[in-house]
């Protein structure tokens, strides 16, 4: 039973799959702390103030919305929210943060790295070394290239960053053109990607997933793009006509992609992108690495803290938009 001492401090109720999250007896410094998978969490969300949504893609909380009473604050231990929110919560005071910036860096020099290996052919060497064959081939330069981000959150800003350092040029592309900054040239509105899509080397997707987002690059934006031009996703999967995609490295009208991210996910067994050379598709793991779990775990510990001391909260989601906006 619930002290009057221990019910000062905030009740958090932590929604988890299988591992529990790190930091725990952190949390548990600060606040009553409920445990609970997905059949329990009504359960666990009655009096609760907080709930910690460490199994970042449950639907849960939309399924046992009644129960949520008492919530103030919903954090998600994931950058990309869209499939999260609902209309009670959008209409709702509750605050909702997620897990932004924290797996950024890692999540750019992946995109990096998909850079490198199609410029530099790494997978025809890989498979010319299967075959024991010593074949000499030239590569391409990336020095001088250049690259449209589209999305120009912290993901994107990142991914600006570390392509700038190699001698990438880099613009962005974002909800609306405006002059460019200390990461971009300059700023498209991704409204004209169809328009200014033949432009660049490389089109890498960082946005997040919204209404506005949803296919933005479609036949239209890939008929743009030049035979030698190569789309990076690191967004998410549903960001791209994927039928148009197919049809596109099929005919050689791009040169080649590489996907952390596909729609659907996991991509079907036998689906043509799966067989094509000019392809690289990895499983949703460019933020993941080998303690970005600690990583997230911080950001709640901290950002906890700030709730506890009544203190402004980072990563609040602007529910409307389902992204935290740049400030």
């Amino acid at each position: 039973m619930t002290t009057a001492a221990e019910r000062t401090r905030p009740v958090v109720a932590v929604l988890y799959r299988e591992a529990l999250p790190p930091r725990l007896a952190e949390i548990a410094e600060i606040s009553e702390v409920r445990l609970t998978k997905a059949d329990g969490l009504a359960e666990a969300l009655d009096g609760a103030d907080v709930l910690y949504q460490w199994h970042s893609f449950s639907p849960t909380l939309r399924e046992n919305w009644d129960a949520a009473t008492s919530l103030q604050w919903v954090h998600v231990s994931a950058a990309g929210v869209s499939q999260l929110l609902f209309d009670e919560l959008v209409a709702s005071d509750i605050v909702y943060t997620n897990s932004r910036g924290v797996l950024s860096r890692a999540i750019a020099e992946f995109a990096l790295g998909f850079v490198l290996d199609m410029a530099k052919d790494a997978q025809t060497s890989f498979r010319l070394q299967q075959q024991n064959r010593w074949q000499h081939r030239v590569t391409r330069k990336i020095q001088g290239q250049s690259a449209l981000v589209v999305g120009t959150g912290s993901i994107g800003r990142e991914i600006a960053r570390l392509f700038r350092a190699v001698g990438i040029e880099v613009s962005g592309a974002a909800r609306s053109r405006r002059p460019g900054d200390a990461d971009f040239d300059q700023i498209h509105s991704s409204a004209d990607l169809a328009t200014i899509a033949g432009e660049y080397d490389y089109i890498v997707l960082a946005a997040p997933l919204t209404a506005d987002t949803r296919g933005v690059v479609g036949a239209d934006v890939l008929a743009a793009m030049t035979p030698t031009a190569r789309l990076i996703n690191v967004g998410r999967g549903e960001l791209v006509d994927t039928g148009a995609l197919t049809d596109a490295l099929a005919s050689g009208s791009i040169a080649g992609a590489a996907l952390d991210v596909v729609y659907p996910e996991p991509l079907p067994d036998g689906h043509a992108l799966w067989g094509m050379d000019n392809v690289i598709i990895t499983p949703h793991m460019s933020g993941d690495t080998e303690d970005y779990l600690d990583d997230l775990g911080q950001l709640f510990v901290d950002n906890l803290c700030r709730f506890c001391n009544s203190e402004p909260l980072e990563n609040v989601v602007d529910k409307a938009l389902g992204f935290v906006p740049a400030t």
